[in-house]
């Protein structure tokens, strides 16, 4: 793939992701900003980085991590209580801006990738293109939009976490006191399996 440089510099922005938000297993809430290897959107193809992904808020943080794609094709939109019970969110804090990739609008379309990049169920070109930024730039990870809210998320590459924050422990997503709105927002019904 060929990453033309004036037009990764005209979508090159600095963001503040101060008070954006990621859901983390439970199992994970003393390490909030922990990360490993995964076959995600953005993750290495090849497992030479690990990513930090982060959301604008946490409707958006809920939809990308346990809403996603379940009811495509259902007409009935519940989730057990005990998934949720499963999850944990924490708030972030950078000192300083992030230096992004913006994809959110004509980016991919204006470097010659897919949209499927950034915009399709399926992840394989995402990937590709992530391999290559993290390879050849200095890029500290990707600014695009959710394809289920259409708010901002982040996907942070490893060199760039250093210098953020976030509480720990992480608070367990049932304590969440926006839940029911953001359940509600995204249509779904919780019920216990008792």
């Amino acid at each position: 793939m060929k990453l033309d440089k004036t037009i990764l510099q005209r979508l090159a922005v600095r963001a503040d992701v101060t008070d954006y938000v990621r859901i983390i297993a439970r199992a994970h809430a003393g390490t909030p900003l922990g990360m490993g290897f995964g076959k995600s959107r953005f993750s290495s193809p090849k497992d030479k980085f690990q990513l930090l992904y982060l959301a604008q808020d946490p409707m958006t943080a809920v939809a990308e991590t346990i809403v996603r794609d379940r009811f495509q094709g259902k007409a009935e939109r519940v989730i057990f209580q005990e998934e949720f019970d499963r999850y944990s969110i924490a708030a972030v804090r950078n000192p300083g801006p992030l230096f992004l990739l913006d994809l959110r609008y004509e980016g991919a379309n204006l470097l010659g990738v897919s949209t499927d990049a950034v915009r399709a169920r399926a992840q394989a070109s995402g990937r590709r293109l992530s391999q290559d930024i993290y390879d050849r730039t200095d890029f500290d990870g990707i600014l695009y939009m959710s394809r289920i809210t259409n708010k901002q998320c982040v996907a942070v590459y490893d060199r760039a976490t250093a210098g953020l924050e976030a509480d720990s422990p992480a608070l367990d997503l049932p304590r969440l006191s926006a839940l029911g709105l953001i359940l509600d927002a995204l249509q779904v019904t919780v019920i216990s399996r008792e």
